[in-house]
């Protein structure tokens, strides 16, 4: 994305950002599903209560 850092105004810098979205390339499908490397936790057993 251009940079806008130097841009106060807050209408031109989002016009600006905006347009820069728009030209920029499409990003490429995700190959594994987001949250993938996240740790799983394990359901606590039927009926048996956690406290």
């Amino acid at each position: 994305m251009a940079n806008t850092k130097s841009i106060t105004d807050t209408e031109e810098r989002k016009k600006l950002k905006r347009a820069a979205r728009k030209k920029a390339a499409p990003k490429a499908k995700r190959t594994t599903p987001r949250g993938s490397a996240k740790q799983k936790v394990k359901k606590a057993a039927r009926g048996a209560s956690k406290r």
